[in-house]
């Protein structure tokens, strides 16, 4: 559609469609011309890792939230694998607080499923159990619309169980990692299997697990950066059967493969957890996309320095490059329009985070937004990125799709 959008105090006033023949108001203040471009509604990234506190020469939250606007996101939902870790409501209000301080786009802290991601207990989740048996009030509403271990399962079921029973009190998905094999995984370890063999049993029977588990105690489970074509498997069959559960893949998973990996150095700068996969496994992500089952692209942006990467640190920073790898990917290649596209990085992401005041360009809403150049083809070169991580999956590729300016609800970001 072609037309223009009416700003008003950081809300979507009016949407006017250029044959609807009106005029914008004539006490507009400010216009911008966008013939040519695209506007979109700002991105929502549900996993990424901004390292802080406690790991500034990786990433803060300043050069992080510059990222994020410069790849078009307006809200960020980032990983409790901190420095202390995340799991307590005061440290989400102070990363808030510091965040909304910087004024560049609206952060989300997921917080740890058990103190310190140790796996022994329960973190700040159980006030959730805590409020279920009326002994303990919760702060409304809640700044947190995510759980996540990350980087790790919680191994003992009963301690899961009750995590998944506790973000069920919220009504807050709980992002799942999956990476517990198990003793299968562990004997394929011991056998001396490469790790595109064992992490593969890793993510297919956690995913099954976390799919039981979250089922048992009533708690849609999320999937996090789904990279296996069993895995894609398991979850449309669960969607099948109606089993609540969402789930995300990665730009670098859609688009890259273990021959990437191992140009870049696959014990080095091409490691990421979960690894790059074979093509067949490509495809499924893709299928996944096209059919429904994979719900949202989420970057799993993991900046790292340079010496940290070449010592083997898993992870790419993804959070400038992900929109136009997609749009080359998916939408150029006539996989998904661009309007699926942009559900599965604001839509989507909106609905599973329960943000109903976001996600797309309708009257009322968040003047979220961000303008594209989908013919813009330009090359990654990660010396540019704001992102002080400069490791990317991408270097020297030629991609299409340029973000060119991102409002999160008070004014337009330029970017060159």
């Amino acid at each position: 559609m072609t037309g223009s959008v009416v700003l008003e105090n950081g809300v979507i006033k009016e949407v006017i469609p250029q044959n609807a023949g009106k005029q914008p108001p004539a006490q507009v203040t400010a216009v911008i011309d966008g013939k040519g471009l695209t506007l979109l509604p700002a991105f929502i990234d549900l996993h990424a890792h901004f390292r802080d506190p406690g790991f500034p020469d990786k990433e803060t939250l300043e050069s992080a939230s510059l990222a994020a606007r410069a790849g078009g996101y307006g809200t960020v939902v980032c990983m409790a694998n901190t420095k202390p870790v995340i799991d307590a409501f005061e440290a989400v209000h102070s990363l808030i607080a510091r965040s909304a301080a910087l004024g560049l786009i609206d952060l989300y802290p997921a917080m740890a499923l058990t103190k310190g991601m140790e796996g022994k207990e329960l973190s700040d989740i159980k006030r959730g159990l805590a409020k279920e048996a009326g002994r303990m009030p919760l702060s409304s509403p809640s700044p947190v619309r995510m759980f996540s271990e990350d980087g790790k399962d919680v191994l003992d079921d009963r301690l899961f169980f009750d995590a998944f029973t506790a973000a069920a009190r919220f009504g807050v998905p709980v992002s799942c990692h999956c990476d517990n094999g198990g003793i299968e995984a562990e004997d394929a370890k011991r056998a001396g299997e490469p790790r595109e063999v064992w992490s593969r049993i890793e993510e297919n029977n956690a995913t099954e697990r976390a799919l039981r588990l979250g089922n048992e105690a009533g708690c849609a489970p999320h999937i996090a950066h789904v990279s296996a074509k069993e895995a894609v498997a398991l979850i449309r069959e669960a969607k099948r059967k109606r089993t609540p559960v969402t789930c995300e893949a990665t730009p670098h998973h859609i688009a890259r493969t273990q021959e990437t990996a191992a140009l870049l150095g696959k014990d080095s700068f091409g490691r990421v957890n979960p690894p790059l996969r074979i093509e067949e496994d490509r495809r499924a992500l893709i299928a996944g996309i096209a059919d429904g089952t994979i719900d949202a692209i989420a970057t799993d942006h993991a900046p790292h320095t340079m010496r940290d990467k070449a010592d083997g640190a898993p992870g790419f920073s993804g959070l400038e490059t992900a929109f136009a790898v997609c749009h080359t990917e998916l939408v150029r290649k006539g996989v998904i329009s661009l309007q699926k596209l942009s559900s599965l990085m604001s839509a989507a992401p909106a609905r599973i985070l329960g943000l109903g005041d976001r996600g797309a360009l309708r009257e009322g809403l968040r003047a979220d937004l961000v303008v594209v150049d989908t013919e813009a083809a330009w090359t990654v070169d990660p010396a540019l990125f704001r992102s002080r991580g400069k490791n990317s999956a991408f270097t020297g590729e030629k991609v299409w799709g340029k973000v060119l300016a991102t409002c999160c609800g008070c004014g337009f970001l330029h970017h060159k």
